[in-house]
């Protein structure tokens, strides 16, 4: 069930210079809200910008939903200026594809840059029913952030960044493929840059592991109307769409053409 509310900013937190994590105070949302799952955010008042920005959920605490985002446009640029104990209008839990959790399994669960905040609520409600294998991937030792939290959710982490600037050099999707190859991962869940996602679909592919990954494209209303984030099925020999906000943004990783 998706909520229509005025959530008040109950903290601010700036992670690196241009990422802030907000938390906000919504009943509502916090009890409807399932892992993978995300929020359209109204940054304004006025007439410009428009168009909600949608955000995925990092962490549902109690009554106090987290989201985390990077400022990359005017839109996030207003967001970040907003003051603890402002208002936010948002709209959410939004997306009926989530995250589903199998107990007793040992799974994978993989993410890339900003890609990597909406899999702390996963990691963090498997973490007791299933051996939680962590791999992160940062561009460098500049872009690492939430290390202790994903941490302290995880059986095994393992934190690369590209230059080898701070722990493990190179890329996530290499020590995730040396465990499958080792036979330690049940199953996969995935979030961040397309090229790691079209990576990471095809090494569950070629190793028959299940995997869910979360999708992020532009979307224009956040519940399948305007059509913006139609992403390809595979149908057999028809051509199918789905929508990552309506039908996402988690989907099986045999389903979607990336």
């Amino acid at each position: 069930m998706q909520v229509h509310a005025k959530c008040k900013l109950v903290k601010k937190e700036k992670l690196k210079e241009d990422i802030y994590k907000f938390s906000v105070e919504s009943k509502e949302i916090a009890e409807n809200a399932k892992m993978g799952q995300f929020l359209e955010i109204r940054v304004s008042d006025r007439i410009e910008p428009l168009l909600r920005r949608p955000i995925s959920i990092h962490n549902i605490n109690g009554d106090i939903v987290e989201f985390i985002f990077q400022v990359k446009g005017k839109g996030t640029e207003i967001l970040a200026k907003k003051n603890e104990g402002e208002e936010i209008d948002i709209l959410g839990p939004l997306g009926k594809g989530t995250f589903e959790i199998e107990e007793g399994k040992n799974i994978a669960i993989i993410g890339g840059g900003i890609g990597i905040f909406p899999l702390y609520e996963l990691a963090k409600n498997a973490k007791g029913k299933c051996n939680v294998n962590m791999y992160l991937g940062f561009r460098n030792k500049d872009f690492v952030v939430l290390e202790k939290e994903f941490k302290e959710v995880s059986v095994k982490f393992v934190l690369t960044t590209d230059d080898g600037s701070y722990a493990e050099k190179g890329f996530a999707i290499n020590f995730l493929k040396q465990d499958i190859e080792a036979k330690r991962i049940d199953k996969i869940y995935a979030c961040g840059p397309l090229p790691m996602l079209k990576a990471v679909q095809s090494l569950a592919k070629e190793n028959n592991v299940p995997c869910q990954i979360s999708l992020e494209e532009r979307m224009g209303c956040g519940i399948g109307v305007c059509l913006g984030c139609a992403v390809k099925i595979n149908a057999g020999e028809e051509t199918e769409y789905k929508h990552v906000c309506k039908d996402g943004p988690v989907f099986d990783a045999n389903m979607v053409e990336i």
